[in-house]
């Protein structure tokens, strides 16, 4: 993937840049601050003039292109709004309308100008993490299977943003750099999601985390194959890969950026590199998008890449449990019974309900981390989409510290999450006379039985489980979203005692 450099800068004068793009985030105000009369009056009024034109009003999402003058090239206005009390929501619109404008122009460099800005501005170093976010977001294309049709790289190469008055300069450079890490392991998130199944199978994920560990030398990498899980005990693992060629792993990222006496934060990701539904097989419409069915596995990968590259001072611990569900004569069958690595066993009802089947072995094995908190990602259920829709990914947990951290993280990075409860009535439905419990509920609360499940494999440690079906990828564009890496990233940041 193509690196965008993002840098923070001092920047005196107008007259001392020199630049391709200057990008100027323009507040709405009844009189122009003394900068943007500077800048209008260096670009010989014109920039006045296209406001009192109507081309250009300074609410958030309002952008346009002006043409330069002296050693800038071209200038981007930029509408900040208001922007005395911004919330995380105005900081996400104003960065996502710069990124996009800027990306698609012909611009290999540009200058965030923000001098327009009032000092007094609440949380400035957020926008400028959300700033480096967006760039970083924007500036991904997908490429890899692309020949003829491949898509031209993206002009834009670097981009200097200069905090002005906002705040300190190494505080912009910290939030530029949390804001582009984050973008860049949601950005890797993004790849192994969109790559095809015949690509990304459980061994290319295997050798993705060898060549992670390879890059950071604080990571470590260790794969499990079929033969040791099966001497382990994990056959509810296994069952899932029984149909397919495709031999299932399970992955193990270790990040060690604390003691190694610090017990480690154990992230969990359900990785179907394609679901088929096995034999209970899934109708043919959009079953293509079942490549994406490895959307928490990417996000552990994401999340621990911007672990990495910040340098965090924490332990983290990635299980990653990778399968293919097929159908075929050795699948599994909807009423056989397995035996999971924690002793119980499970009559598996419906084979399409094969997540929580990889994620109930991978929940028991991060127990040998002695973890301080377990946090399972998975496009788990269709149900949690009824529910929430594309907006909010659905959060269960057996510890209200943890739930309220998880939603916390959410709301500060604008990739937010809802809580369900997972009481004992719920539980009932997972009841069997042939087997400790079923792999699917007996009526509805789809997205709760499967939660309630896997609680049921995570009682010795704190867990929370996030359901990402309606967050991980969208249908139209399709593609993935690296949802939740800025929430994972957040919440590990605030374990880590990094300043938010």
């Amino acid at each position: 993937m193509a690196h965008l450099n993002i840098t923070a800068r001092t920047v005196s004068s107008l007259d001392q840049i020199k630049t391709a793009a200057l990008v100027a985030l323009v507040p709405d105000r009844k009189t122009m601050p003394a900068p943007i009369k500077a800048l209008d009056k260096l670009l010989n009024g014109t920039l006045s003039q296209t406001v009192r034109n109507g081309d250009f009003t300074s609410a958030i999402g309002s952008h346009c292109w002006l043409p330069g003058a002296a050693g800038i090239q071209r200038v981007l206005l930029v509408g900040a709004g208001s922007n005395d009390s911004p919330n995380v929501a105005s900081d996400k619109k104003l960065a996502e309308t710069l990124a996009k404008a800027l990306l698609v122009g012909s611009a290999t460099e540009a200058v965030v100008w923000t001098d327009g800005l009032t000092q007094k501005m609440k949380q400035p170093e957020r926008l400028l993490e959300q700033i480096a976010l967006q760039l970083a977001l924007a500036h991904y294309q997908y490429n890899h299977t692309l020949n003829h049709r491949k898509k031209p790289a993206k002009a834009l190469k670097r981009v200097a943003v200069s905090p002005g008055s906002l705040c300190a300069l190494a505080a912009a450079r910290r939030a530029l750099q949390v804001g582009a890490a984050t973008g860049e392991g949601a950005n890797l998130t993004k790849e192994l999601v969109n790559l095809p199944g015949n690509i990304c199978t459980p061994r290319y994920l295997a050798s993705e985390a060898r060549k992670m560990a390879r890059k950071h030398p604080k990571i470590s990498a260790s794969i499990l194959d079929e033969r040791k899980m099966a001497e382990l005990g994990m056959h509810s693992l296994l069952s899932v890969g029984n149909g397919s060629d495709q031999p299932s792993q399970l992955i193990t990222l270790k990040y060690q950026g604390a003691s190694p006496k610090s017990r480690p934060y154990c992230l969990v990701g359900k990785g179907i590199t394609f679901d088929t539904g096995g034999i209970s097989l899934k109708p043919g419409a959009k079953m293509d998008e079942m490549k994406f069915d490895m959307g928490g596995a990417g996000s552990v990968f994401g999340a621990i890449h911007a672990v990495a590259a910040m340098k965090l001072p924490i332990n983290v611990v990635g299980v990653i449990a990778a399968a293919e569900n097929m159908p075929s004569g050795r699948a599994t069958k909807p009423g056989d019974v397995v035996t999971s690595l924690s002793g119980k066993t499970i009559e598996i009802l419906n084979t399409d309900a094969e997540g929580r089947l990889v994620l109930c072995d991978a929940l028991t094995y991060v127990s040998r981390f002695s973890p301080v908190e377990v946090v399972d990602i998975a496009t788990l259920t269709g149900a949690i989409i009824v529910s929430l829709g594309h907006e909010a990914t659905g959060i269960f947990s057996n510890d209200n510290d943890l739930a309220e951290s998880l939603l916390a993280a959410g709301d500060r990075t604008y990739d937010r999450g809802w809580r369900f409860p997972i009481w004992e009535e719920y539980h009932r439905q997972l009841e069997s006379p042939f087997a400790d419990l079923a792999n699917i509920g007996s009526g509805g609360a789809g997205s709760i039985t499967a939660a309630c499940f896997l609680s049921q494999f995570a009682e010795e440690y704190k867990w929370a489980h996030l359901d990402i079906a309606g967050t991980a990828f969208r249908s139209a564009p399709k593609g993935a979203t690296g949802r939740p890496v800025p929430l994972l990233v957040n919440y590990l940041r605030e374990r880590a005692g990094a300043a938010l």
